[in-house]
This record gives structure tokens, sequence and C-alpha cells, in this order.
């Protein structure tokens, strides 16, 4: 390649990271308040994190064109290859993530007649600062591309399944004492395990920039510590 080529390859693969780290930052801002909404019964908060569904989609659409057409001008090879993988595959995770807030959000409506005990909120707060850690921290080696540090985020997922394995209990207990709290509780129980989802994705995430930075998957399955399947919960 001459130095020009070189030049425009790389405004793109930085183009990619960029809109990687935007994306990340609206991924945490739409988590964060789809929560704050459920615990605090807040409508207009809800519907705002709806609304930035949109612009979610339109950056993970704007992240796979740019790759496509990145991958068919420069032809990559190796890293500069799973460079762009990565930031494909990153893309997907930080949308869905985007849908689990969004999914949170539309349910404020349906617990805002009953609210949300605050024994509950206190749990669905702490799971949802665990998830928020963790994705916080893996758009942060994303920057720096640790390996080792992906492989630690990795390794700690079982933390948020053994807190939601806690929560699902408690509310599975709220709903057997009183028939009344069937409903919101429902509702919070796929809440609680959208944002565990939430967790997965910031895990598949520091696969894939264990990945990008070695050109290997890491080893061994995932550490899982959620024990829901056995209440006939569905994954």
């Amino acid at each position: 390649m001459t130095a020009h080529i070189y030049t425009a390859f790389d405004d793109e693969l930085k183009y990619l990271m960029r809109r990687i780290s935007e994306m990340g930052g609206l991924a945490e801002q739409m988590v964060g308040e789809s929560v704050r909404a459920l615990v605090n019964s807040d409508a207009a908060l809800a519907q705002k994190v709806i609304s930035d569904d949109v612009i979610m989609d339109t950056a993970e659409r704007e992240v796979g064109d740019k790759a496509i057409v990145t991958i068919a001008k420069r032809q990559p090879m190796a890293a500069d290859l799973r460079e762009i993988i990565g930031a494909l595959r990153i893309a997907s995770d930080l949308e869905r993530v985007g849908d689990l807030g969004k999914n949170n959000a539309k349910r404020v409506m349906a617990v805002q007649g009953t609210g949300v005990p605050r024994k509950l909120a206190r749990g669905i707060e702490h799971l949802s600062e665990l998830a928020m850690t963790q994705l916080k921290e893996v758009l942060d080696v994303y920057t720096t591309r640790s390996a080792e540090k992906a492989k630690s985020i990795r390794d700690r997922d079982e933390e948020i399944d053994a807190i939601y394995t806690s929560l699902f209990r408690e509310l599975l207990t709220y709903m057997m004492e009183d028939p009344r709290n069937i409903t919101s509780c429902t509702h919070l129980l796929f809440c609680a395990k959208n944002i565990e989802r939430i967790g997965d994705h910031a895990t598949n995430i520091a696969e894939t920039i264990y990945y990008m930075a070695t050109g290997s998957q890491p080893e061994g399955e995932r550490p899982k510590d959620d024990t829901t399947a056995a209440f006939g919960a569905s994954e």
C-alpha cells in the first residue's frame, strides 16, 4: 500500500473505534436511565430511553456499513481484519444492550401503579451496578486491547449470575406470600433477567477483545452461577 492508502485505512479503523466508543457510552446511559426510571416510576425518563434506541440502531448500521466497505476496499489481513470483525461483533453486542435497556424501560408503565418495593429496588439497583461496572470496564479494555484484562472480566461473569439468582428467589418469595404481587413481580423478573443478559453481552465483548488482541478465543468454558433453571426459568 502507498502512504496515502495506509493513512486512509488508519482513518477508517479510527472511525470504527470512535463509533464503538460512542455506542458504548450510549449503552451505559440507556441501562442506567432505564433502571432509574423503573425504581422511580419515571415514565418520562423511560420514554427517553425508548427513543434513544433509534440512535443506537442507526450507529450499529453505520458501523456495519463502514466495516463492509473497508473490507471490500482494503482486503485486510491478520490483525487488521480481526480489528474490523471485532468492531462488527462489539457493535452487535452494544445494540443488544441498548435493546435490553429499552425493554426494561417499556415495563415502567406496567409497574407504575404498584411501584417497586424498596428491598426489591435495591436488589435490581445492585444487579444493575454490577452489570454496568462490567460494561464500563470492558469498554475501557477495548481502548487498551489488554488480553489479560479482557480475560479477567470474562471470568467474573458468575458474580452477576449469583446476584441474579438471589434476586430471582426473592421475587418468587414475594409472589408466593401475596398473589397480588404476581403481576408486578413478573415484570421485575423480566427486568432482572434483562440486566443479567447485559452482563452476558459485556462478557461477549471481553471475549471479542481477547480474540482481537491474540487471534484466539479464551480457553475453557465461561464460568456460570445462574441456577434459576432449577426453578423453571427460561434462558
